[in-house]
């Protein structure tokens, strides 16, 4: 298998020291909504229980402890070891294993569907991003699912303007970031970065994947929910959940959503 360069420290470090993902889908309205709608899109394009999913970059297990939950057979893959070790103790019906989503040692066509809903943001190279997906087309049988997730390219400077957080420092490195998609760590975030809908299509189909669905995640609604600190039961995360709904595949609106889901089958031979 080819070999990659190391994966960028802020990126370890930003997951070891600075920020703990284990609450980010819990601590606040925004991360709830796209839990919410993330778990309501992948009901719709996974296949039924009992299927292999195979989630990289699954983080400390949000998604994949709930798909082992509903009957699925989940291994998940993360780069950070921190991580692994929490999935592995919060959810025991899956397995769990440090990796590089760029470099998997698994068999061709051995899951039902794979999951990307974090790596394709922390690779900056647009090559390590369709390497990425070609891993994942690899790995999944003909005609399961690839879904990848990426952060919008307009998601930083939306939210951050609506939290009242943009000075004279982050506006140009923010500005920046909305230009190129390349996010710099001074902002708060890590290394990472940040797609327009297109390109989206365009790594799909270089990695021999078919031009995916795109969906938008949280709609043009969530920067209010925040602001406003929308609790889970009020009628505003109600209506901006149906709002998500609706616009999910306008593209006039899908740059709006702070993260696109994107949806493709693998092909005969893995890609």
């Amino acid at each position: 298998m080819p070999q990659h360069r190391p994966a960028e420290p802020d990126i370890q470090r930003y997951y070891t020291e600075v920020f703990a993902e284990a609450d980010r889908l819990h601590c606040s309205p925004q991360g709830r909504l796209e839990a919410r709608r993330t778990r309501d899109l992948l009901a719709r394009l996974l296949p039924p229980p009992p299927a292999a999913v195979l989630d990289v970059g699954g983080g400390t297990g949000a998604y994949a402890g709930w798909l082992a939950e509903a009957g699925h057979r989940v291994h998940l893959v993360d780069l950070v070891p921190a991580h692994v070790a929490a999935a592995s103790a919060a959810y025991p019906d899956l397995t769990a294993t440090v990796g590089d989503a760029r470099d998997l040692p698994l068999p061709d066509d051995s899951v039902d569907a794979t999951l990307l809903l974090g790596p394709l943001y922390h690779l900056p190279g647009r090559a390590d991003r369709v390497t990425a997906l070609r891993e994942a087309a690899r790995l999944t049988r003909p005609g399961g699912p690839v879904v990848a997730a990426v952060i919008s390219r307009n998601a930083a400077l939306i939210g951050l303007t609506a939290q009242g957080r943009v000075d004279e420092h982050s506006r140009p490195l923010l500005h920046r970031a909305y230009r190129t998609g390349v996010n710099d760590p001074e902002t708060g975030f890590t290394t990472a970065y940040f797609h327009r809908p297109e390109e989206v299509v365009d790594e799909f189909t270089a990695a021999g994947l078919p031009a995916p669905a795109v969906y938008g995640v949280e709609g043009p609604l969530w920067p209010l929910l925040n602001v406003l600190d929308t609790a889970p039961d009020d009628r505003l995360f109600a209506d901006a959940v149906a709002c998500a709904e609706a616009f999910e595949r306008d593209l006039a609106v899908l740059g709006a959503s702070s993260h696109l889901l994107a949806v493709a089958p693998a092909g005969p031979t893995g890609g």
